[in-house]
């Protein structure tokens, strides 16, 4: 696979008869919840899952989603789902970038960002980052501006 940027966290899907649609391929909606289930498995690996999020009462909501259609899969082939956190302001910000590769021809499927903030999850209203939430998602950046000058 040809990453953008280097250590993904790497989940792996394969497409099931109920992924495709009409026209015999995933269904986009089915990337979106696919990412979905990529980040909350890389979060959860750092050490921050849904729970913690409830007992914080903050969390990270999408405020805009970019999905980039490269190539249709169609039923019984295996994706691979990359993610990197690429910035982290520490205060309300993130954003979080996705590549999706078939396994079998390693051809780019999909690329998909997301820019998050950093809500209070009873009222929905913005409020900053607990600690924790700057403690281990900083770390875990991987800032495409750095891949560049290497």
């Amino acid at each position: 696979m040809q990453w953008d940027l280097s250590n993904p966290f790497i989940t792996k899907v394969t497409v099931g008869a109920e992924h495709v649609d009409g026209l015999s391929h995933a269904n986009n909606a089915e990337y979106v919840r696919w990412c979905e289930a990529t980040a909350w498995a890389h979060s959860a690996a750092l050490g921050l899952d849904v729970t913690n999020y409830q007992q914080l009462d903050r969390g990270m909501a999408i405020r805009h989603g970019e999905y980039d259609y490269i190539l249709a899969a169609r039923e019984g082939e295996e994706l691979l789902f990359g993610t990197w956190l690429t910035e982290v302001d520490g205060r309300l910000n993130m954003t979080r970038r996705f590549q999706v590769f078939r396994a079998a021809d390693k051809a780019l499927v999909l690329r998909a960002e997301w820019r998050m903030v950093c809500i209070e999850l009873s009222t929905g209203k913005p409020k900053r980052m607990p600690a924790i939430f700057k403690e281990i998602y900083s770390p875990a950046v991987t800032a495409p501006e750095a891949e560049k000058n290497e």
